[in-house]
């Protein structure tokens, strides 16, 4: 009887040393701003559900969504995260403080997903009506802050020519809008599809503002160095994801909408406005990695209007695009 428990507790931990074994080197947790609630983060989804990370050899067992690039960066930091997707700004803030930090894919070209919208009745219907408006944005310093000075340049207006509005937030600004707070509020998908019914459009941001880098891949210097194969496998399920979602709409925005808990037709309509909807010669809203040094340059440019980035960006010293594949380094123009 012993010598039969002897042999039975020598199996047991047998199984349970190989039970460890199969356990893939490379699972791990990610973290994307915005996650679940905003479109950038979308591909991930996709990614997950159809397995892309996981055949290109990464096993991302779980995604945090951060409400901010600087909280991305941080949880990156601390957690010791291989991988994060965060806004350039907090991206290039970071590195230039001193965060063991590279940028090493380019996810979304355009700030496509926002629109401004106003109440059905406004009398907003092109740039020139928005002097002596009262114009939203979500909080000093903020991309809706940026954005609405962007669209003042290209109206030919001066801040002073129109009124800029605190609003503390996008579902605050929906409402002090609604309320007759203020005329016109930058909005991003999906809660403007999810609002069309109660509001307009007055303009959408890929039709009056050219393109605008508004989020990358990061990776942490010691990731880079101990597992530089495990960061490209998730920039491979990445890529292999948008590819999906071109090819793929409704299974994608099913994906999607199962992922975010909501509707899986406002998510086909974002889906439609990302992929299908598009200006002439404009560039693609979300990138497969390969690097836009325009938008990006777009980007810290409307960073520094708002006060954001106050000194001289050299991406010789932030950007790393040996993660990408092969056909996808170099950059655009």
């Amino acid at each position: 009887m012993k010598t039969r428990m002897v042999g039975m507790t020598a199996i047991a931990f047998l199984l349970l040393v190989l039970s460890f074994l199969a356990v893939p080197v490379h699972a791990i947790e990610i973290d994307v701003t915005n996650y679940g609630t905003t479109t950038n983060g979308m591909p991930y989804a996709v990614g997950m559900a159809r397995g892309f990370f996981k055949e290109a050899g990464a096993n991302i067992t779980g995604i945090r969504g951060s409400e901010g690039g600087g909280t991305t960066i941080r949880n990156m930091l601390g957690g010791n995260m291989p991988y994060g997707e965060s806004s350039l700004a907090a991206a290039v803030l970071a590195i230039q403080g001193g965060a063991d930090l590279k940028i090493i894919s380019h996810t979304v070209y355009t700030v496509a997903e926002f629109y401004w919208l106003t109440k059905p009745d406004s009398t907003i219907r092109t740039l020139k009506d928005l002097k002596g408006k009262r114009i939203g944005f979500t909080n000093p310093q903020s991309t809706s802050q940026a954005l609405d000075y962007l669209l003042l340049e290209a109206a030919g207006l001066k801040d002073s020519d129109v009124e800029l509005i605190k609003t503390g937030g996008f579902g605050v600004g929906l409402t002090a809008l609604a309320h007759g707070g203020i005329d016109i509020m930058p909005i991003a998908d999906p809660l403007w599809t999810l609002n069309q019914g109660k509001f307009r459009a007055a303009f959408w941001a890929a039709e009056v503002l050219p393109p605008l880098c508004n989020v990358v891949g990061l990776t942490t210097g010691r990731a880079a160095k101990e597992n530089p194969e495990l960061i490209r496998a998730i920039v491979a399920g990445r890529r292999k994801a948008v590819e999906f979602m071109q090819a793929n709409l409704d299974e994608s925005a099913r994906i999607i909408a199962n992922d975010y808990q909501i509707d899986a037709a406002a998510v086909r309509a974002v889906l439609r406005n990302l992929i299908e909807k598009k200006v002439p010669g404009a560039l693609p809203y979300w990138a497969a990695g390969q690097f836009n040094w325009d938008s990006m340059n777009n980007m810290i440019r409307a960073q520094r209007l708002v006060g954001v980035i106050k000194t001289d960006v050299d991406w010789s010293k932030m950007v790393d695009e040996s993660f990408l594949p092969a056909d996808l380094r170099g950059g655009g123009k």
